[in-house]
């Protein structure tokens, strides 16, 4: 018998498999306490509250030992195939999430596992966006500060106008199919998914999103997320 034909699933791939060099931790930074939990944790409880997203899987470096027991009782996807840069360890994620039946025209939402102060409702405004669309699209801000580009001295070399520029943040929604295409054919150069997208000639949809939904980098970043989330709470809708 055919098989029936089934709606487009979204499914989101956080890659965590790196060792956060510029964080100071000491340690790979999503394993972090921010405010009283590690900040994976924070990441993976606001995906978990977007009823549309099937399934969270989470793309860990072969050798982590540390996942288990910093997220124990974890009831989501989980899989040791992360590489050595953000493409390689995207590509293995999909790859899994393929061998779990994804397929090429499920949408796939790659999260950073180091913004761990979104919210639920951005998520749904991405995907309300974005499901109909042609392409898919990512949240992003626009930029406010006066851009300066620099030199290796650290000195002005000039200052770039800043009127059409957006700082890209994550989910970033593309097809299964799209993304795994524009990533294999980009390699490491891709520093998003987005970008190795635009690299095959198609133009994704920025949909606007908070400020507080930052990237934690460096030292000082993880005491302002600890007081967003003691004054705003765990995420939630």
């Amino acid at each position: 018998m055919n098989e029936e034909p089934r709606s487009a699933r979204c499914y989101a791939l956080v890659p965590a498999a790196g060792i956060g060099e510029r964080s100071g931790a000491g340690m790979p930074k999503q394993y972090v306490e921010i405010a009283g939990r590690p900040m994976l944790a924070h990441t993976l409880a606001a995906l978990a509250a977007v009823p549309r997203i099937a399934a969270t899987l989470v793309v860990l470096s072969p050798a982590d030992e540390r996942f288990e027991q910093a997220l124990p009782g974890y009831g989501g996807w989980v899989a040791r195939v992360g590489g050595a840069s953000r493409a390689d360890s995207v590509l293995g994620g999909l790859a899994e999430l393929r061998r779990r039946g994804a397929r090429d025209d499920d949408w796939v939402l790659v999260h950073d596992a180091a913004r761990c102060l979104l919210k639920p409702a951005w998520v749904d405004a991405l995907i309300d966006a974005c499901e109909h669309d042609a392409v898919g699209g990512l949240l992003a801000q626009p930029i406010a500060d006066t851009l300066k580009a620099g030199d290796a001295d650290g000195r002005v070399t000039a200052t770039v106008d800043r009127r059409d520029k957006w700082a890209a943040q994550t989910p970033q929604m593309f097809r299964l199919g799209l993304v795994e295409r524009a990533l294999a054919a980009m390699g490491a150069a891709a520093t998003d998914e987005a970008s190795a997208v635009e690299a095959l000639g198609f133009a994704p949809r920025l949909v606007r999103a908070s400020m507080a939904n930052f990237k934690v980098t460096w030292p000082e970043d993880f005491e302002l997320a600890a007081r967003w989330l003691h004054q705003v709470g765990p995420s939630s809708k």
